[in-house]
């Protein structure tokens, strides 16, 4: 064959190719803003939670419709408003994300707010960020974790109707921490105990000590503490050596004291310590069992999930039903009307949903013992108080 009639032959059967082909399916990105403290003194919080991210994901992503991908765009605002703040602006106005997800603390969180209804761009709080009011800054915030209200009321109703007449409270000193002491202490007080005393402990880098004397000097009954999760050995610890159990104060919490992936560095101190908490790796629940199963084939003996690893698992349960229900395309508002009222029947801590009304998480609150199972500590939960809303957006309606 003559070169120019080969070349001729070739191109035909090429140009017939490419009208005979199909045109490749386009494909939709979704993009989501993840900002987290991945450094800064809630780090090890941020991890638990970002190793459930990446869990989910691998586990569902198959799930998605055709075409449709996420971009994750992970940030680290250093524990820092300020940076959160700078950082959610970025994804908004270079990234152009649909959505804002994550947040460990509340400062962070109320940071970010404002800038969701300035430029309609939902934040779905995934992680943490307890602080009550915090949905009430904007329109466009909406909560699948917890509020420290839920926990601090039904924990101070409960050492109260335990006879203990003086309570003391002893927080970590900014907005988590502040829920927490007048949580408990509003529970206490209608259950007819007596607050005696109160202090506030310093966020970063505490020493527990001068704090645990001082406590101890005052001899109540009973100190209900809260700290972050990732200071809760040391706390345990300083109790221990200055006796406090010894002392014969009761000890109590939120969930934040005694988290299941520091337990077994606590020794046998906490033995019996009963706090209130959304979920618990003892729960015996088919999708908690399903959820540790899929948690130890990816991580085995190097992690242990805890309340930030599930509550940031059900965030991605959220964002996913988003992306199916919308096909990857939806605007801020219509974002906002599927996380209101949205539901899970079957996430690992139990049955959750999103108040429509409030946009905050209701979930079953648990009383939890500390108890050894099987040579290791857990908490056990012995008491369900079901579907519980955030006290706080009850008792101090919208004016």
């Amino acid at each position: 064959m003559p070169y120019g009639r080969s070349v001729l032959t070739l191109a035909c059967a090429a140009t017939a190719v490419l009208v005979l082909s199909p045109p490749a399916a386009a494909q939709t990105v979704v993009k989501i803003g993840n900002i987290s403290s991945y450094s800064g003194f809630v780090a090890q919080a941020a991890d638990q939670a970002q190793k459930a991210v990446d869990l989910y994901v691998k586990e569902h992503e198959k799930e998605l419709p055709p075409g449709i991908k996420l971009e994750i765009m992970r940030r680290d605002d250093t524990s820092n408003p300020e940076v959160g703040k700078r950082l959610a602006q970025e994804l908004i106005t270079r990234e152009h994300v649909q959505l804002l997800t994550g947040v460990i603390l509340s400062p962070v969180a109320a940071a970010i707010a404002p800038l969701t209804a300035e430029a309609k761009v939902p934040l779905l709080i995934s992680i943490a960020a307890g602080g009550s009011a915090i949905p009430r800054i904007s329109p466009y915030v909406a909560r699948v974790s917890f509020t420290l209200w839920q926990q601090g009321y039904p924990i101070g109703k409960w050492a109260a109707e335990q006879g203990w007449k003086k309570g003391y409270t002893a927080v970590s000193d900014f907005i988590p921490g502040h829920d927490s002491e007048a949580s408990f202490a509003k529970g206490f007080t209608d259950g007819g105990g007596q607050i005696v005393g109160a202090v506030r402990i310093p966020p970063n880098n505490p020493d527990f000590a001068p704090f645990v004397q001082r406590i101890k000097d005052a001899k109540p009954d009973v100190v209900f503490f809260w700290i972050p999760s990732t200071q809760a050995t040391a706390l345990v610890n300083a109790v221990r050596d200055l006796g406090l159990r010894e002392a014969s104060i009761q000890i109590t919490s939120a969930q934040d004291l005694l988290p299941d992936e520091q337990l077994p560095a606590m020794g046998d101190i906490p033995l019996g310590l009963i706090t209130s908490g959304n979920y618990s790796t003892a729960g015996k629940r088919p999708a908690n069992e399903a959820f540790l199963a899929a948690w130890k084939r990816e991580y085995a003996d190097t992690a242990i999930p805890n309340f930030l690893s599930v509550n940031a698992w059900d965030g991605m349960v959220a964002v996913f039903g988003l992306v199916k229900a919308t096909q990857g395309k939806f605007t801020a508002d219509e974002a906002m009307a599927f996380f209101k009222g949205w539901k899970n029947p079957d996430s690992p801590r139990g049955p959750i949903m999103i108040d429509p009304e409030t946009r905050d998480i209701v979930q079953n609150v648990y009383i939890r013992r500390v108890q050894k199972q099987d040579g290791k500590l857990v908490n056990v939960e012995i008491a369900t108080i079901p579907m519980v809303k955030d006290p706080w957006k009850q008792l101090n309606p919208p004016k």
